[in-house]
């Protein structure tokens, strides 16, 4: 698996708006796009995509914990900020980019630290120029549910 790691290894625009965002989301999965620098530092990946779906993969380590001994909640945040945004992603037309508007994030418990997890977005509404999505983390051998999120995402035609 290829992440970027400077920022000459991420796609130039042009490339990015040469493509519909399904087939950007395809290409990272497939390696002909780097995976995004935010998921060696979180420790996640893209594990599938399809139309109007994105599911991640993860597992949270030491680094990801709070004070308290805990995963910090930014490591769900982040990571449902990642499937349900890239979710939206899918639906994008060729010449237009997206960008998180907003998104809540429900903790139902703590994942353990080392637990692998996949994290699944899927859209609920992609027109012209928002997008809504919905996601949730569950554990990856046993699918209990860690947490839940919802978001609201801008299109933005560039060509």
């Amino acid at each position: 698996m290829h992440f970027a790691k400077t920022l000459s290894d991420l796609p130039d625009r042009d490339t990015i708006l040469s493509m519909s965002g399904l087939e950007f989301m395809q290409g990272v999965l497939d390696g002909t796009l780097p995976h995004p620098p935010i998921g060696r530092l979180m420790n996640y990946h893209v594990d599938a995509v399809e139309p109007g779906k994105v599911t991640f993969r993860g597992t949270p380590q030491f680094d990801h914990m709070n004070p308290t001994g805990t995963l910090h909640g930014g490591w769900y945040g982040t990571l449902l900020d990642s499937c349900m945004a890239c979710a939206v992603m899918t639906r994008v037309p060729q010449g237009s980019v997206y960008t998180t508007l907003e998104y809540k994030v429900n903790l139902t418990r703590t994942i353990p630290i080392g637990t692998e997890v996949l994290a699944t977005g899927t859209i609920d509404h992609v027109g012209r120029s928002t997008g809504v999505a919905t996601g949730q983390i569950t554990d990856a051998k046993t699918g209990k549910l860690y947490a839940t999120g919802s978001t609201t995402c801008i299109i933005m035609a560039l060509t």
